[in-house]
């Protein structure tokens, strides 16, 4: 048996995220159909992790077993011929049989985006947001985040995921012209983790507010207890490792 990897972009915008859904046009299902249309033969696609309806991804990773071996360029080729502009394969490589794209992973990284101008070209990919932030305040509010820690208050409700222990190796933000980013790498995330992060984030940095604010909570562990979530649209799946 083969197995091969695939690593994806995609603009999320009209997409009901990357699990398949009933009834819902998703990545996982766009993908899956194109791939079985070229090979004329069914197959399981395996994502590293869902994103929401919206998010983006620079480097969403998956893989796929056939008992057949391809010609990795043809294939890449053909793939991306069929698929639609919004998403793109940037890489097949052929990997050991016991490789899966989730289980596999050790660190996942995503990005969040802010951008203090309107602007058309910058709206499906960005929060604007007018307030200018001190990026020595905002990495120090951060620092809360890095570590091993309960991150129930930052999770949606109702989710079937039981254990809400997350290891955050980095969380830091940047100015890039217009643009504020927030990077963050952990070993796993939870459902609307990363979003409800840069929200309450966003709120800690208000005079009101500070590390005292984002610590507690923690400490609740409720997720009425965190701010409300930014916009799906400002954030990007950046990078899976294994």
């Amino acid at each position: 048996m083969f197995n091969y990897k695939l690593t994806i972009q995609y603009d999320g915008t009209e997409y009901a995220g990357w699990q398949i859904q009933a009834n819902a046009l998703t990545i996982q299902g766009v993908i899956s159909k194109s791939i079985e249309q070229i090979l004329q033969k069914e197959i399981n696609l395996i994502g590293s992790g869902r994103t929401d309806s919206v998010v983006h991804a620079l480097g969403q990773v998956a893989n796929f077993a056939l008992d057949s071996e391809l010609d990795l360029f043809k294939f890449k080729y053909s793939l991306n011929s069929v698929l639609p502009d919004d998403i793109s394969v940037t890489n097949v490589e052929s990997v050991d049989e016991k490789f899966h794209a989730r289980f596999s992973a050790k660190r996942r990284s995503y990005i969040y985006l802010i951008s203090n101008q309107k602007s058309p070209f910058f709206d499906r990919y960005s929060y604007t947001l007018f307030s200018v932030f001190d990026q020595d305040r905002m990495n120090e509010l951060s620092k809360v985040l890095i570590g091993t820690q309960d991150f129930t208050s930052f999770s949606k409700t109702n989710t079937e995921v039981q254990n809400k222990i997350c290891e955050v190796y980095d969380a830091r933000w940047r100015r890039q012209k217009n643009f504020f980013i927030f990077y963050i790498e952990a070993n796993r995330f939870l459902y609307g983790m990363v979003r409800a992060i840069v929200g309450s984030l966003l709120k800690a940095y208000s005079p009101e507010e500070g590390m005292n604010y984002l610590q507690n909570i923690f400490n609740q562990k409720d997720r009425s207890a965190a701010a409300d979530s930014v916009p799906a649209k400002g954030l990007f799946l950046h990078k899976v490792k294994y």
